[in-house]
């Protein structure tokens, strides 16, 4: 039995932006709708670029070169000790924020579209993980909290700031490569 010809990648991007674009003018929901799975549905073919072990090496690399010089110097840590819960908070809002903003709002990339886990997409949780492992195994391989003194609150805050440039360099090179 002959096997089916599979389109090229020129083909089902243009297909897919002639979709999105599509989606835009219609007026009904349930065409929105339709529209929407058809595009869900024609992203899970081969030929489309999906989230993969390249991308996530591309953050790890980005969230480590990032977030290195940060990790080991004294004035994060002086602020990390004199944060309170609510600036803690903040820190990582920022990182979810400044990481979901990057993926999401400045590439032309639409989170409904990828692969999730409970709503969450794959790539912009991988993201958060990258953001804050790289940023902690920093922190413990040159033994920041130790040379610095810290508690172990007071690191979770200095991991927390470090994870603001972690996620920015992780976010930069998943989108750039």
């Amino acid at each position: 039995m002959p096997e089916e010809p599979h389109p090229d990648d020129e083909e089902l991007t243009e297909l897919l932006d002639q979709l999105e674009d599509a989606e835009e003018t219609v007026d009904s929901s349930n065409q929105r709708q339709a529209i929407r799975r058809t595009r869900r549905f024609l992203s899970h073919f081969p030929n489309v670029r999906r989230f993969g072990f390249d991308d996530i090496a591309q953050q790890i690399v980005g969230g480590f070169i990032l977030s290195a010089p940060f990790v080991v110097t004294e004035e994060v840590w002086t602020l990390a000790a004199s944060m309170n819960l609510l600036q803690t908070a903040i820190t990582i809002f920022m990182v979810f924020a400044i990481g979901y903003g990057t993926l999401y709002r400045a590439e032309d990339r639409e989170a409904e579209m990828e692969r999730s886990i409970a709503g969450i997409p794959l790539r912009f949780l991988s993201l958060l993980i990258v953001s804050y492992t790289s940023v902690t195994i920093l922190a413990f391989v040159f033994d920041a909290p130790d040379a610095f003194d810290a508690t172990w609150f007071t690191t979770f805050k200095a991991i927390c700031i470090g994870a603001i440039f972690s996620v920015v360099g992780a976010a930069t090179a998943d989108s750039l490569f």
